[in-house]
């Protein structure tokens, strides 16, 4: 039998260290980098929700929720004869109804009370190529919290769950928007963004804007008050079809239908 000697020990003890504290290295580097990992995935997290919250902003201080905010009954009965509409809240919201979108004529301009996040549309305001198509949009009084309104374009299969569209939406803060839908996924493409162009409501919430968007044979440039706030490469965007006006909920507004020029 052959007995170790107290140098084999002592290597035999020291290989052992070493392997603990090689051990031991492996394991905070594994841990460094699954904390890595998991900082990236939240990042990633925010900035998903903020992207997919097409019109929902984040609310001032003590503000409700945007989405914590029911739709108003105002007593109307939809949109002017003539006119499409179809109600496109928010994903994850439950959808209102058109009726509760009260509109008023007076003069060349409606009157409009809402009610439920909704598109409208007149059949025969459908573009292709290049063309502008104008909106004016008035705020007449304050609302609880940022609400967007303004115009779209590209419109298909508007009565189908597949549709799609392009829209350019401001606030009444200072600020515009743009992203795209499709069916029920709503993309950024210009998340909320202030522009010294872009005019505030005034103490008593009134604001007025003209919005435009104008398409060309290779970008789409966006207006308000006729200077241009941005412009996107027009390639895989839609921009042929139906254009509208885009009405956040319960809201007070003066618009003004679509006009399309060539």
């Amino acid at each position: 039998m052959r007995l170790a000697t107290a140098d084999s020990m002592g290597e035999y003890i020291h290989g052992l260290t070493a392997q603990a504290t090689s051990l031991e290295e492996s394991v905070r580097t594994s841990m460094m980098v699954l904390a890595a990992l998991l900082s990236s995935a939240c990042a990633k997290g925010d900035d998903t929700a903020v992207g997919e919250s097409a019109d929902a902003a984040a609310p001032a201080a003590g503000a409700p929720a945007a989405n914590a905010d029911p739709d108003r009954t105002t007593g109307g009965s939809g949109v002017p004869s003539g006119f499409m509409a179809r109600v496109d809240s928010n994903p994850g919201r439950t959808p209102g109804n058109i009726a509760d979108a009260k509109y008023t004529k007076s003069g060349d301009m409606w009157e409009v009370v809402t009610g439920p996040h909704h598109i409208t549309w007149a059949p025969g305001d459908s573009a292709s190529g290049n063309y502008t198509a104008t909106a004016r949009l008035q705020q007449a009084e304050a609302s609880a919290h940022r609400e967007a309104y303004g115009i779209f374009v590209g419109g298909s299969n508007m009565d189908q769950p597949s549709h799609r569209y392009l829209y350019f939406v401001v606030g009444g803060t200072g600020e515009y928007m743009i992203s795209r839908r499709d069916s029920t996924k709503v993309t950024s493409l210009k998340a909320w963004t202030a522009s010294n162009s872009v005019p505030k409501a005034d103490a008593s919430g009134k604001v007025a804007y003209t919005l435009a968007v104008r398409v060309a044979a290779d970008s789409i440039r966006f207006m308000v008050n006729d200077t241009q706030v941005a412009a996107l490469p027009k390639a895989g965007l839609p921009t042929d079809g139906v254009a509208g006006l885009r009405i956040g909920h319960n809201l007070h507004l003066m618009v003004q239908p679509v006009r399309i020029t060539r």
